[in-house]
């Protein structure tokens, strides 16, 4: 599988990563076998960027992603974490996660951007992992927390990379905005965005996209569904869009762009990954995959050519925004502020 590089640093990451959010038992369990078994097929299809989090079924998706890789050579895969929410001992315990994982509530997440927080947080995942070192660590969903993400954790990290502990630093978040604060206002490398580089939401091309260019920073897109509504070829009413009961115009529009890539021999989900990697700063597209068939799947998707006049034809569809570069380079600058399509 080819690799794209994170401009100023050493790192490579392969153009298609595993997202360890659903083997933490995001939304439903994840058994073991299968958790394992997904690893193991993305490890045989190529693929070694993998991305996980202490908030990721309070540490059980770090357990698992730690216990497949420790002993495959640790020069041949990328890792990233992520700091920002510390897992503690829960007082008051209910029995299961309340944050979307089915887990145990043993412990809790606790918000800490401090120095300390960030340092206790990697010692932490490096314990569950098993791992000796962390190539990537983003700040997570520092939304709420920008003062002290950006005085405190992000020189943290910094540090950490300029002794040569981490490879590569960067923020996690599901807005684009802040994102491009941290590529302009702090010593990050990368971001990872979520969600806002997509076929149903172009808004990263309002900031942190023009952001990343403009300062030689890289972008690793994730969320390119948007929470299942771009995962088939035909989209239905009652799919999800951003975790919620899809619009109807949302639904249209996705079975508008479904027919469009018919009609140019591909898929949604095919176009739907490759997507964000016609933007010259996205270097890699991470999915969240749960069993070794959505892994194979998702691989075959990605191996698919997908002909770049298609984008051209969602532009003239008025589908996706003008200024959508192509893998040819080519867009049209709006003609007025830009506004998403939807």
């Amino acid at each position: 599988m080819h690799r794209r590089k994170i401009q100023h640093t050493g790192v490579e990451l392969t153009e298609l990563g595993f997202g360890a959010s659903v083997i933490g038992n995001l939304y439903r369990v994840t058994a073991p076998h299968d958790a394992s078994a997904a690893l193991d097929a993305a490890w045989q299809a190529g693929i070694r960027y993998f991305d996980t989090a202490p908030h990721y079924g309070l540490g059980l998706s770090e357990h698992r992603l730690g216990a497949a890789l420790r002993d495959r050579p640790r020069h041949q895969y990328v890792v990233s974490s992520k700091v920002g929410r510390l897992l503690v001992p829960n007082e008051q315990p209910r029995g299961v996660d309340t944050e979307g994982f089915v887990v145990r509530d043993d412990l809790r997440r606790q918000w800490d951007f401090s120095r300390d927080g960030v340092l206790r947080s990697i010692d932490e995942t490096l314990e569950r992992t098993g791992l000796d070192r962390l190539d990537i660590v983003y700040l997570h969903d520092p939304d709420d927390h920008w003062q002290q993400a950006a005085d405190e954790a992000m020189p943290a990290l910094a540090q950490l990379r300029d002794q040569g502990v981490i490879d590569a630093i960067g923020a996690g978040m599901n807005q684009s905005a802040m994102l491009a604060r941290f590529l302009r206002e702090t010593p990050a490398d990368m971001v990872m965005l979520a969600g806002r580089y997509t076929l149903l939401d172009q808004s990263a091309l309002d900031d942190v996209l023009p952001t990343a260019q403009a300062h030689g920073k890289s972008v690793v897109a994730v969320g390119v569904f948007n929470s299942g509504l771009l995962s088939q070829d035909r989209p239905t009413e009652g799919m999800k869009y951003d975790y919620q009961d899809a619009p109807r115009d949302l639904v249209h529009r996705a079975q508008a762009l479904a027919e469009v890539c018919e009609r140019y021999g591909t898929t949604l989900p095919a176009a739907a990954i490759a997507f964000p990697s016609t933007h010259p700063s996205v270097v890699n597209v991470t999915l969240g995959m749960r069993t070794a068939e959505q892994v194979r799947r998702n691989v075959g998707l990605h191996a698919r050519p997908v002909p770049d006049g298609l984008w051209a034809e969602m532009r003239a569809q008025g589908l996706i925004r003008a200024d959508v570069p192509t893998a040819s380079g080519e867009a049209r600058a709006p003609s007025q502020p830009s506004e998403p399509t939807h």
